[in-house]
């Protein structure tokens, strides 16, 4: 039964659903959201499905936890309607290229499988480690000099959060290995996605701080990273 798409179309419809009800994307976002978990679907089946619905879920979660402990550091990067198109993209277009991959070349797949997983396990670390760690962070520095820094302020981490955040990375890991198999890619994709948030920290402090390119961006790039760290990973390795 788990092998057709039967439950595809009430996942999308719920997800959107929910998204847009609970305003944490704008209409045309989870529209967005939607169009990539078919495509995701199509390359990678329910297991990328999960991964990119987890990441979503948790992500959303760790947002709305203790928020008025964040205010103070708060962002423009959720309207009041909820995030938009590029935010969706930013996040997942990175696993959507994956897929794209994947569906033009399937003798990549082995390759393409595990970078996907470390694009969500990078997105997720990061909106983890972020957010939960504004809340459970008890000492932050700044990523490139390592002298003690602003909370919520770009580059900036703390060790709670970037635990958080592996541990983020492990959630997508694991349901990527039950999906396909306990292997050596568990730890590839551990390791990819925490280098990925690593990237993250760093190109805001480098970059985004100085108003060079915004956050979009640097989410984007990260999650590239990962998808590069975890094909490294393989190349050498395997």
């Amino acid at each position: 039964m788990f092998n057709n798409g039967i439950f595809l179309p009430i996942i999308i419809i719920a997800g959107i659903a929910y998204s847009t009800l609970a305003k944490k994307l704008t209409v045309p976002a989870a529209v967005t959201g939607g169009m990539l978990a078919c495509l995701i679907y199509i390359a990678a089946g329910y297991t990328g499905v999960a991964m990119m619905s987890l990441f979503f879920i948790m992500g959303s979660a760790a947002t709305s936890w203790q928020k008025h402990k964040k205010q103070p550091f708060a962002t423009n990067a959720e309207t009041k309607n909820g995030r938009s198109v590029l935010q969706v993209l930013a996040n997942a277009g990175a696993a959507g290229i994956a897929a794209i991959v994947i569906l033009f070349y399937p003798s990549l797949t082995y390759l393409m499988l595990p970078a996907m997983a470390a694009a969500f396990a990078s997105a997720t670390a990061d909106t983890l480690s972020s957010e939960l760690g504004m809340v459970y962070g008890k000492r932050f520095f700044n990523i490139i000099s390592f002298r003690p820094d602003r909370c919520g302020m770009d580059g900036v981490i703390s060790l709670e959060g970037t635990l958080i955040g592996i541990g983020g990375s492990c959630i997508i890991a694991a349901i990527y290995a039950l999906g396909n198999g306990w292997n050596i890619n568990f730890y590839f994709i551990v390791i990819a996605g925490t280098v990925g948030n690593l990237t993250d920290s760093i190109l805001g402090a480098v970059l985004e701080r100085k108003g060079r390119i915004g956050n979009d961006m640097v989410n984007f790039l990260n999650t590239l990273t990962a998808m590069l760290a975890v094909l490294i990973l393989k190349i050498i390795f395997i």
